[in-house]
């Protein structure tokens, strides 16, 4: 069975406190339950959650859905992303099964990726060990008036912005997620073809907006 990895990386560090990251907790819910409510993503999708904050760890690994137990994320410290980007870099090259001449591997993995702030660490070693490992599409989100876009867009074309940390927000935040997850599933089961861009997930909800494609 070939499966759909997907990458959630969170910023967890102290400016996440309080009603950002019990959105967060909130949302992963969300995904979790819709995940499992679909034959396709129930089949094929794996959950990992990493957190960032003074240091990068995993906290979920990769996890079949119907057995993946969202984690209560915490927030404090300092912003990490480099540390984060090459975990997950690490993670996708020990976590994917790669293509053989004799079998077929796992599909590229989705990766969301939310940051509320501008890193305090350099994160440029960080994405060039990203940019070594075979991912699909990676989403990063700047949640909240305080994010830096321009980070973000040196790691992936893909970014959206949320103007406001609020739950409303957030919620509309994974709910897009969750669409996402379970379209890109469906095509992979269906066409035989990575997803690659952010041209093939649905279109965002007004409350998410598109900062580079």
């Amino acid at each position: 069975m070939r499966r759909l990895p997907i990458y959630l990386v969170f910023d967890t560090s102290g400016s996440m406190n309080g009603e950002a990251i019990a959105a967060v907790n909130t949302g992963m819910q969300t995904l979790v339950s819709a995940l499992r409510q679909d034959p396709y993503a129930l089949e094929t999708a794996y959950l990992c959650v990493i957190g960032f904050d003074t240091d990068a760890r995993v906290i979920s690994p990769l996890t079949e859905v119907a057995a993946f137990q969202p984690p209560a994320l915490k927030a404090s410290g300092l912003t990490s992303l480099g540390a984060a980007l090459t975990l997950l870099a690490e993670r996708v090259a020990a976590d994917v099964v790669k293509n053989t001449p004799s079998q077929k591997g796992d599909w590229k993995p989705l990766v969301f990726l939310m940051s509320d702030g501008e890193p305090t660490d350099d994160w440029r070693p960080g994405l060039a060990r990203l940019r070594e490992a075979s991912t699909g599409v990676i989403v990063a989100c700047a949640a909240g008036p305080h994010a830096s876009t321009e980070v973000l867009q040196q790691i992936t074309e893909a970014v959206v912005r949320l103007d406001t940390a609020d739950s409303s927000t957030f919620n509309a935040f994974f709910k897009w997620v969750s669409a996402a997850s379970i379209q890109t599933s469906q095509r992979v089961d269906l066409t035989k073809q990575d997803v690659s861009t952010l041209d093939e997930l649905p279109p965002p909800p007004p409350e998410v907006n598109v900062v580079g494609v």
